[in-house]
């Protein structure tokens, strides 16, 4: 077999300018390709309270704001953006965590303050971007400036004033209210949060008595609470700020209270809309978006640890006309006037 040589022009021999063109292209063509190479795509593992199938855009609204903000920014799921999506499930956080980890993606994303915590406990190197209560209470981070570790997000807890004011509503939408229950874990029933509830109670001249209930939250947990209340002893319910914890359990809650005939007041617009009274809360969707925005800063290389743990600054008041009338109540009209949204 002849041996294959490539064969340039003698020197001083005059070089055809299509040889010497072609030579120049094939001496570019490694540049070129390294040029055109894509940048690798980042790997978004989202922990989220839907189902896995709902948390993508035009199936969940959450989901929607979240992904629509990525892309916003430059990051297209299916181009250069890989999404790994799990359900949280009461009672396999740590399991969720774990199989989350060993995937490696390049973020973590998750919903909840349980969920969270079991994420910082899995991982000390993954960067996570949490959507959470309040994170120094329940020990994720020690300074909502500089985070440090690996773990930021954004707080829909703002503070625990808001826990008061939702009490301070609710009273407002019925006059003469005298019993109140608070369905809250121990943690929020003892702490910062439910202690201001308390004093709030006292000034209004409201009895206030908790509603035990215990992590994880679920449909046995809520269904014990309810069943040991006394309704002809209560007139109105307050829900814990808890972070979205109680979120995947809405339904049920509402049902629950529905059943009991007595006015609520929630921590989202999500039980409004699924027939509770009244809501006051943290704009949900500017924190979503928030989130979003961290999630991209550290796809560009920014740490967790240096990135601001955000805290809620923008709230919102829901309330639901036809709930109030089924209970038979009619709400003041400068209240109805105060809402950000009213669902008649």
């Amino acid at each position: 077999m002849g041996r294959l040589s490539w064969r340039f022009p003698s020197a001083g021999a005059p070089m055809k300018r299509r040889t010497f063109i072609g030579l120049s292209v094939a001496a570019a063509l490694p540049a070129v390709a390294r040029a055109q190479q894509p940048a690798p795509k980042k790997r978004l593992a989202a922990i989220g309270l839907r189902k896995v199938e709902d948390m993508r855009i035009g199936r969940d609204q959450n989901s929607t704001i979240f992904l629509e903000e990525l892309q916003r920014l430059g990051f297209v799921e299916g181009n250069n953006l890989v999404v790994d999506r799990w359900q949280y499930q009461v009672g396999h956080r740590e399991e969720i965590a774990r199989e989350v980890v060993d995937t490696k993606p390049d973020v973590i994303s998750c919903v909840g303050t349980p969920m969270a915590v079991s994420l910082k406990a899995a991982t000390t190197t993954i960067p996570i971007v949490a959507i959470t209560g309040d994170p120094i209470s329940f020990g994720l981070v020690s300074n909502l400036a500089r985070p440090g570790g690996n773990i930021t997000g954004v707080s829909v807890d703002a503070g625990v004033e808001v826990w008061a004011k939702r009490l301070e509503l609710l009273a407002s939408a019925v006059p003469k209210m005298a019993n109140v229950v608070f369905i809250s874990s121990e943690g929020s029933w003892t702490g910062a949060g439910g202690q201001v509830v308390r004093d709030a109670a006292q000034k209004l001249g409201i009895t206030l008595v908790r509603g035990a209930v215990s992590s994880p939250f679920g449909e046995a947990e809520y269904r014990r609470t309810f069943s040991s209340m006394q309704r002809d002893q209560l007139d109105g319910i307050v829900l814990s700020d808890e972070g979205p914890a109680h979120l995947p359990n809405k339904s049920l809650l509402v049902q629950l209270i529905q059943e009991m005939r007595l006015p609520a007041i929630f921590t989202y617009p999500e039980f409004v809309e699924a027939g509770g009274m009244m809501s006051y809360s943290s704009d949900l969707k500017s924190l979503i978006q928030r989130a979003a925005v961290q999630v991209f800063e550290i796809f560009r290389g920014a740490h967790a640890g240096d990135i601001p743990y955000f805290q809620a600054e923008k709230f919102e008041f829901v309330v639901n006309l036809k709930t109030a009338k089924e209970l038979g109540i009619e709400l003041p009209a400068g209240l109805v006037a105060a809402a950000t949204s009213v669902i008649e």
